[in-house]
């Protein structure tokens, strides 16, 4: 699906800043109203469930963290290419535990950033579209391209998602969340890619990035 530029890269920078914020604002929340409760309660069972709530929500956070820094960032390095073990670790940390599974099925290698940075876009496309959790399938295609299906009860691309990906966007029509489907296919055009999705059955949805 073709690449409408309708953001600037400052736009675009301040509305993925804002999606990380909103990211990460839950887990962070829930770390200070534990601590909050650890320093005025005294009971042990309490103390207990706030400590449980510190640990469980800054290993959330750290997750994101981990996660955006590569799918968003320079990942800390001057380098052009990335580890795809390194993706796989992050979007599994991500993903966590509850409603979705990832199987990861790209070799481990060093590719290209920009490659590295859209399978974890594309990643996020998938949870988008199962709701309700299921399973996320990422893979190479055929000719160097990526595929990855996301299977879940009514899995669904969300229906702004699909205008964005047909190439309909319109700037002030543009959020947080919407800027992270605008930069999935900046990246794909920046890899000579082409986006597309398509249902696969009733409770499935299948995103690919083919060469143009």
């Amino acid at each position: 699906m073709k690449f409408n530029a309708v953001l600037s890269d400052l736009d675009l920078a301040a509305l993925l800043c804002s999606k990380v914020c909103h990211d990460v604002i839950s887990p962070v929340g829930a770390i200070a109203n534990g601590l909050e409760v650890l320093e005025d309660e005294q009971d042990a069972e309490m103390r207990d469930i706030a400590f449980d709530l510190v640990r469980r929500s800054s290993r959330q956070a750290s997750a994101k963290l981990q996660f955006c820094r590569i799918a968003f960032g320079a990942a800390g390095s001057a380098g052009s290419s990335i580890d795809t073990g390194d993706a796989e670790d992050v979007a599994k940390k991500f993903i966590g535990e509850d409603k979705v599974t990832l199987e990861w099925e790209i070799p481990r290698e060093i590719r290209p950033k920009n490659q590295v940075k859209l399978m974890l876009n594309l990643v996020m496309l998938a949870i988008s579209s199962i709701p309700r959790g299921g399973k996320i399938t990422m893979g190479v295609a055929d000719g160097g391209g990526l595929t990855v299906r996301a299977e879940g009860k009514n899995a669904k691309v969300p229906e702004k998602t699909l205008v964005m990906l047909e190439g309909d966007a319109q700037q002030d029509a543009m959020d947080a969340r919407l800027a992270q489907v605008y930069y999935t296919l900046r990246l794909a055009n920046e890899c000579e890619l082409d986006l597309a999705v398509a249902n696969s059955g009733d409770d499935a949805v299948e995103y690919s990035a083919l060469p143009a």
